[in-house]
């Protein structure tokens, strides 16, 4: 039976949506190939690079009261996971919330928002992209510490003879070492994607990118602040920064895991909150 024209014209009318998997490309295209995102990523490498360097030239031995960076001299695998454990206090979460910040405050400042909201891609599918870009931003950042301070904590400062010296006394092989960087580096994504979700409603929220970074940042001091009060430690399981030293965790042997999977818990709850208050408002948000 053959089809009337008129059916066959309405057929066609029909927007149809792009396949998730090229809107996810697309947007990582888009977020990778923003300048600052490659000068943020190329300072984080040269961030392990300096730290290297400076341990190197000063020589100084491990031992106690020398701290955190005291125990990179020659054991460079300590390098990474310092260096994400330092860095996840300000200069990772600043990473996160810029890229927050342009997915959707940004994208409304420059009057772009409004084309992919009439778009016919889905306003769920739209969140999903700015949140897979988000999430992508914070796992490069988190590969450029942990890669290059692999291989700068190896080759510039030593490597113990490829082990890893832990801060209990005990050695660990070059495959259990790189494992310690690993659980880290995945851990530390997992409270990035805290913040970014966090950042991300409130870029929902403002078309002022600026406000986005003003909160989020101000928001991680404000917990800071909270959480150093003893009069306020009933706070601290509400609090996302509680536990962000827990990464340094991973140096120890046995390996203690209480106050990474805390930590965990407490950012999946503000992963839900934030992935909640987005959904609400770009729901509802008028194009």
């Amino acid at each position: 039976m053959s089809e009337s024209p008129g059916i066959r014209t309405a057929t066609l009318d029909v927007p149809r949506t792009a396949p998730l998997g090229r809107l996810l490309a697309a947007e990582v295209r888009w977020v990778l190939r923003r300048p600052r995102t490659l000068v943020m990523l190329g300072l984080f490498a040269l961030i392990q690079v300096l730290i290297a360097i400076g341990v190197a030239v000063t020589d100084r031995r491990a031992g106690p009261g020398r701290g955190l960076i005291g125990a990179v001299a020659g054991n460079g695998l300590v390098l990474p996971v310092v260096a994400m454990t330092v860095a996840l206090a300000l200069l990772l979460p600043l990473a996160v919330a810029m890229a927050a910040a342009d997915a959707i405050a940004g994208e409304a400042a420059s009057g772009t928002l409004r084309g992919l909201l009439l778009a016919p891609v889905g306003r769920l599918r739209l969140v999903g992209m700015k949140a897979f870009g988000v999430l992508v931003v914070a796992v490069a950042a988190v590969l450029a510490l942990a890669v290059v301070g692999v291989l700068a904590g190896l080759i510039v400062v030593g490597g113990a003879g490829g082990q890893l010296v832990t801060l209990s006394g005990t050695t660990l092989g070059f495959g259990e070492a790189l494992g310690r960087v690993a659980i880290v580096a995945v851990w530390t994504v997992g409270q990035l994607a805290a913040v970014g979700a966090v950042a991300l409603a409130v870029s929902a929220w403002t078309e002022h990118p600026l406000v986005v970074l003003a909160a989020v940042l101000g928001g991680l001091i404000v917990f800071g602040v909270l959480g150093a009060i003893p009069a306020l430690e009933w706070l601290q399981p509400y609090l996302l920064t509680s536990g962000w030293s827990a990464g340094v965790d991973a140096l120890r042997d046995p390996l203690p895991l209480a106050g990474m999977l805390d930590a965990t818990g407490r950012a999946l709850c503000y992963v839900v909150v934030g992935a909640a208050a987005t959904v609400a408002r770009m729901l509802r948000r008028d194009a």
